[in-house]
């Protein structure tokens, strides 16, 4: 059993994600709209089920099967770029300044989030991070 995830011809929207068999997969009359999707991968990372930490060994991990070449999970509304052969998640249409990050397939502010332990959101307004006791 496997995810896949069906990808609408013209606009390459992700429309469903399902688990299937593959021979399942392959008796579809759309089987060709159907793209095998790794549940455990993040830009472009691949994670242990059990432990959620990334895998020690990521080449292996992600050439193991071809779902975990995608970099990231599909989701509904995910679009699938065939020539990164990635889903990339929906851009958030209130940050206006992120930029695809063209490695990870993920959206990516302008400027790195701190990493200091306190909780910050983004300021699309001033284009920063501002700190926050949320």
């Amino acid at each position: 059993m496997a995810h896949y995830a069906r990808v609408n011809g013209l606009t390459k929207i992700v429309e469903q994600v399902i688990v299937a068999d593959e021979d399942f997969i392959n008796d579809l009359p759309d089987k060709d709209f159907w793209i095998q999707t790794s549940y455990n991968i993040k830009g472009g990372v691949y994670y242990d089920l059990e432990s959620g930490e990334p895998v020690e060994d990521q080449e292996t991990a992600i050439n193991e099967e071809a779902g975990r070449q995608r970099k990231n999970f599909a989701g509904l509304g995910y679009t699938y770029d065939s020539e990164k052969n990635a889903f990339i998640p929906p851009k958030d249409n209130a940050f206006f300044s992120w930029k695809l990050n063209e490695e990870t397939c993920l959206w990516e502010a302008p400027v790195k989030k701190p990493d200091d332990g306190k909780i910050y959101e983004w300021d699309e307004s001033n284009t920063k991070w501002v700190e926050t006791d949320k």
